[in-house]
């Protein structure tokens, strides 16, 4: 981020605390919450306000895994690492719940559904079907489409769901205690001493103990360490008018995730997804608009697979996900700033991983715990 002389003098109030959130989306409200379980005074700060970014611009799908299906995980990141990443998952959505039940915040366990939309792709979930059945994992796999809308397979995972993210956002934010600060662009960063890290921003010039970068999307914008590790990617959906009537139960991904849908809690239809169509466009671009290819191919979909769903598309939006290079969130700390860490790059994955990877970045700054397969040091 840059901030002008004009908008920031160097005379901004000296703002102290023990730890400074930067980032006011999932992660980084869960940073916090952690962070004042610990004992720690916590302040948050964000460029715009609570919940702008990502974390209030996606589908609301609270699903356990990764970006890839279970078996390819094992074969890409090894069995352990695989594992290991499953349950980071399954901690994350319990600790969703858990906020959600401490807060006003809709949630409904409905399950999710894994679509194959080819007989390879139908192959492919059955393999994963066999992997995860291995490993104790209770999903179901279905042999046939069981919407019958002309999918060829299906894994259902019945402890999976949908929620209002920025209304989980908001009640996070309220159980942490810790005060925000938004509309606070934060242009440098600088470690002066151990455990003596000065933020300036354009509202305050902050002092504290500890930093945490929950940026995501935006960090390289921040920190040139992140350049070429996290790369921002467009995310785009749209909403119709509310339906008459029901027309599906649960959320489902189809063609590996890169498309998505559900009902909203008012009845409306989303649906998201379509950027492997597009990737130039989509891929390492910081534009919230959304482009007409995305929203024609979702809008084809929506009258392939959901023919009967007619009434008008009322809202379309786009988001920014900061995308990894190996498709795994990056925790860990600055190289040259060892009390700035960070907990980023979620692949369009915040709803899977983000509590667990705020737990763990918490307790690796707090108190130098181990980070396990989230560790950042893997890519160099």
């Amino acid at each position: 981020m840059t901030v002008s002389i004009w908008q920031a003098d160097g005379t901004q109030p000296l703002y102290e605390t023990d730890v400074l959130v930067i980032g006011a989306g999932l992660v980084g409200c869960t940073a916090a919450y952690f962070s004042r379980q610990a004992g720690r005074d916590v302040v948050i700060t964000d460029a715009r306000d609570i919940a702008l970014g990502a974390s209030g611009r996606n589908a609301g799908f609270m699903i356990t895994g990764l970006d890839l299906y279970y078996h390819q995980a094992i074969a890409h990141y090894g069995h352990a690492v695989a594992r290991e990443l499953w349950s980071l998952s399954g901690r994350t959505v319990r600790y969703w719940r858990q906020f959600a039940q401490g807060g006003d915040v809709p949630l409904r366990e409905c399950g999710v559904l894994l679509l194959a939309e080819s007989a390879a792709e139908a192959a492919d979930l059955e393999q994963a079907a066999r992997a995860l059945n291995a490993d104790g994992i209770p999903i179901d796999f279905h042999s046939r489409d069981p919407l019958g809308r002309g999918y060829h397979a299906a894994i259902f995972q019945p402890f999976d769901g949908m929620v209002q993210p920025v209304a989980l956002t908001q009640a996070i934010c309220a159980q942490s205690g810790a005060p925000l600060i938004p509309n606070n662009e934060v242009y440098a960063i600088e470690q002066l001493a151990p455990e003596r890290v000065l933020v300036e921003s354009r509202l305050y010039r902050f002092q504290a103990r500890k930093v945490l970068l929950c940026t995501n999307a935006y960090s390289p914008l921040l920190e040139p360490y992140f350049v070429g590790k996290v790369i921002p990617t467009r995310g785009q959906v749209f909403v119709t008018a509310p339906l008459p009537q029901p027309v599906l139960e649960t959320c489902g991904y189809s063609n590996y995730g890169y498309m998505y849908f559900r009902q909203t809690f008012d009845g409306r239809f989303l649906l998201g997804g379509a950027r492997h169509l597009f990737k130039a466009q989509e891929w390492d671009t910081y534009d919230e608009r959304v482009t007409e290819p995305v929203q024609v191919a979702l809008e084809m979909y929506l009258h392939h697979y959901f023919p009967e769903v007619n009434v008008p598309i009322e809202r379309r939006w786009a988001g920014i996900m900061g995308f990894s290079r190996d498709g795994l969130p990056l925790v860990g700390c600055l190289p040259d700033k060892p009390d700035v860490g960070f907990a980023v790059g979620f692949t369009g994955h915040g709803l899977s991983f983000g509590a667990a990877a705020a737990e763990r970045a918490v307790d690796h700054l707090l108190n130098g715990a181990p980070i396990g397969a989230l560790d950042a040091a893997r890519l160099g």
